[in-house]
């Protein structure tokens, strides 16, 4: 008789995920933020807080690619803000897309930019880094928004797990009425407000139409368990 190979060992081993690897952890104005590589990606946590890893995707890429689709037809080299650079996918794809005309991505930690422009996720967003349409802000979204008068065809903000899971407090202003305010007024006529979420928010729908935005709307992004992830539309009308 031929001896049993057992492979229950194997299979296990198999099944555990790879313990993450601390590749830079910093103390910033707004708390800690670390980069990790686990296995053959890359997370981002923010005061312990997961923010987002490098595994899939979809949702940020669809952050941008429904922002385009709602816009007015017709409409030549529409500006876009991203708000959050996080592992990069979203302005990979603002990049990837020639109708897109200025690129400006708004984001408050230098460790990201740094991760970006100097370390591991170069790999990443070098390309859409070097875009000459593209140019990364550094500062608070939220404060840029309230104070700053340029105007976009597109916001598209990631900055949260949604409106209703904040990385920290001050977040939480940026889905407030004047929040939204801000936003309404940073975008010219017709133009798209795509805000991304873990998990869709009713009341969130009902602060932008309080908002005076118009064709309120969630788009849904199938995930391996839970909930959907989902990008909230809104455009300003006038």
């Amino acid at each position: 008789m031929e001896p049993r190979t057992d492979t229950t060992d194997t299979y296990t081993c198999a099944m555990i995920p790879p313990a993450p690897l601390t590749l830079d952890r910093r103390e910033g104005p707004f708390g800690e933020v670390v980069l990790r590589e686990r296995g053959e990606h890359f997370e981002i946590i923010a005061n312990g807080c997961f923010l987002m890893d490098t595994s899939d995707g979809r949702s940020e890429r669809l952050l941008i690619d429904a922002a385009l689709g709602a816009l007015p037809a017709g409409r030549t080299g529409p500006s876009v803000l991203i708000g959050g650079l996080g592992v990069g996918f979203s302005l990979v794809r603002a990049a990837e897309e020639e109708r897109w005309g200025r690129i400006v991505v708004v984001e408050r930690e230098q460790a990201i930019v740094d991760w970006h422009r100097q370390g591991p996720l170069d790999r990443i967003s070098g390309a859409a880094l070097a875009d000459p349409r593209t140019e990364v802000v550094h500062t608070d979204l939220v404060a840029h928004l309230g104070t700053a008068t340029e105007r976009y065809d597109a916001l598209c903000l990631d900055i949260d797990n949604g409106p209703d899971w904040t990385v920290t407090d001050d977040n939480g202003s940026l889905y407030s009425p004047t929040g939204l305010a801000h936003c309404h007024d940073r975008l010219t006529p017709g133009g798209v407000l795509a805000v991304w979420s873990a998990q869709p928010s009713p009341a969130f729908e009902q602060g932008l139409r309080n908002a005076g935005f118009s064709g309120v709307r969630t788009e849904e992004v199938a995930v391996a368990r839970g909930v959907p992830d989902v990008v909230h539309l809104a455009l300003r009308s006038h």
